[in-house]
């Protein structure tokens, strides 16, 4: 099993709550890290745009990628939603064990 981080962008706090938590009860990630809020500069639509964004970085299993990102589009706000898997390459044995266990039990 290979474990991943899950990256998304919500508008605010309050939607990246209710985000991170259901999918940890869900046990589709097994811990959502929700970031301070930041300023993006994007393209859409054909017009530069900048927001608040806030970030949030999720731990969860590749096997799990689909699941989760079909329960993200159902809570999230934006029309095209950033939601990217990342491989975590290495890491403190333990800790990737714990990710593994975490969402041992969510339903595939």
């Amino acid at each position: 099993m290979t474990s991943f981080f899950i990256y998304i962008t919500c508008p605010d706090r309050e939607e990246a709550h209710k985000i991170a938590a259901s999918l940890v009860e869900q046990r589709l990630v097994a811990c959502a890290n929700i970031m301070a809020a930041h300023e993006a500069v994007y393209q859409w639509k054909g017009k530069v745009e900048t927001a608040t964004e806030v970030a949030v970085i999720m731990k969860t299993r590749l096997e799990l990628f689909e699941k989760t990102k079909e329960a993200i589009l159902k809570l999230h706000s934006y029309e095209t939603p950033c939601i990217v898997a990342l491989p975590i390459e290495a890491g403190h044995e333990p800790f990737l064990q714990w990710i593994q266990a975490e969402t041992t039990d969510a339903v595939l």
